[in-house]
């Protein structure tokens, strides 16, 4: 029978270097940034499994240099820390502690490392008593977190991060105007060459739950709905992009990621800046459950949720799945 002419896609996916000739978008080891948590803790041998978030620690400054190694030697590129410190309070003053536990790690990771790129997370909440991002008046209950007298700190963690050797600082807060806050600071301390990956697009997001464990950083009272996004918005994403750019921003995530893949796709279409994705901890944590009940392949899973990122548009992808992922290209 003769059949009239029509598109054979079939042709360029009938071998594998077929569909590799013509794959549109790679994922590459250079593209993707780990996560650590660093605990500041007087066991050099510390090193806890994060029960909801599977191969993932808590981890010590030596735990933490002999995990890091590991990924160096097979590749990695790039880490983003997280600190643990041993003492809390009301306005978190070990994250801009000179010898605060990231900056420890930051000094660590450079020496050892001198050509990793090391970005910090720039909040208060993993140091704070109350688990908020910004300040709270000591003693209050009611959850309002104070906008502008938290600039000044988050500026100042963001200054000691970078006299430690950060290449990179994150602004993680959603305070607004911090990213201003921040380039200003940083200029004026001789820091002008750092930049600053703001998380701009951060959606109060149910995804984080595994993360509270991770960092210890559960509020302690009320929500961080007034600071992060509603999840039902996307115009405004554009406008808190918009701020974030004109303050200063470097690059721009979106937190989290799969949830949000339209939120890359805009802001990628919109702004000449790149784009980076936060497969966030509930993300990571439902694939590998499903794969360790042997419900999903989580290789493949893994591989099409990060190109996915990729397809969107994000040029970086944040992802727990980084050690997976270079574990898989070295075989």
């Amino acid at each position: 029978m003769d059949y009239p002419s029509f598109f054979r896609g079939r042709r360029l996916r009938k071998t594998q270097n077929l569909r590799d000739i013509v794959r549109e978008n790679v994922v590459r080891s250079e593209d993707l940034i780990m996560p650590y948590f660093v605990v500041e803790t007087d066991d050099p041998d510390f090193r806890k499994p994060i029960s909801a978030m599977p191969g993932q620690f808590q981890l010590s400054l030596d735990q933490l240099e002999k995990q890091v190694a590991e990924g160096v030697a097979l590749g990695m590129h790039s880490v983003i820390l997280f600190g643990i410190p041993a003492k809390k309070d009301y306005k978190g003053s070990g994250a801009y502690a000179g010898d605060g536990i990231v900056q420890q790690a930051t000094r660590r990771l450079k020496k050892a490392f001198p050509e990793l790129i090391v970005i910090t997370d720039t909040c208060l909440c993993e140091f704070t008593d109350h688990g908020h991002c910004g300040l709270v008046k000591q003693g209050d209950t009611t959850g309002e977190v104070h906008n502008d007298p938290t600039l000044k700190l988050l500026a100042k963690t963001a200054v000691s991060q970078a006299e430690a050797g950060a290449d990179m600082v994150a602004p993680s807060d959603m305070m607004d105007g911090r990213v201003a806050a921040m380039r200003q600071a940083l200029d004026a301390n001789g820091y002008a060459h750092v930049p600053i990956m703001s998380y701009a697009v951060k959606y109060a997001s149910a995804f984080y739950g595994p993360f509270r464990e991770a960092a210890e950083s559960t509020p302690q009272f009320g929500d961080r709905k007034t600071y992060q996004m509603d999840p039902a918005n996307g115009r405004e994403a554009m406008r808190e992009a918009m701020a974030d750019i004109d303050e200063g921003a470097d690059i721009l995530i979106v937190k989290p990621g799969m949830p949000y893949l339209d939120i890359v796709r805009t802001l990628h279409e919109s702004f000449d800046l790149p784009v980076a994705a936060y497969q966030v901890s509930g993300e990571y944590s439902m694939i590998k459950a499903a794969a360790d009940n042997g419900w999903i392949d989580g290789t493949a899973v893994m591989m099409e949720s990060l190109t996915a990122f990729k397809r969107a548009g994000a040029k970086l992808i944040i992802t727990y799945f980084t050690e997976d992922f270079l574990r898989l290209q070295s075989k």
